[in-house]
C-alpha cells in the first residue's frame, strides 16, 4: 500500500472528514454522518483505494 494522497489533498480529506462525522453528533445528528469516516481514514493513512484504481496520484513521489 504506496502513499498516492499529498499533504494538501491529505489534510483537506482529514478537515472534510472531521466536517462531515460531526454531523453525526452534532446538528441534525443522523447517521448519514458516519460517512465521514471514510475522508478522515483515507487522509489519516495517505492511501486512497478509488486513486489506485483510476492511477491517479497526488503524492508527488514516484
Amino acid at each position: 500500500m504506496k502513499a498516492n494522497e499529498g499533504t494538501i489533498d491529505r489534510v483537506v480529506r482529514v478537515v472534510v472528514g472531521l466536517g462531515v462525522l460531526s454531523l453525526a453528533f452534532v446538528g441534525p445528528q443522523t447517521p448519514v454522518g458516519y460517512i465521514g469516516i471514510i475522508p478522515l481514514a483515507t487522509g489519516i493513512v495517505g492511501f486512497c483505494p478509488l486513486y489506485k484504481v483510476f492511477g491517479w496520484n497526488t503524492c508527488g513521489r514516484k
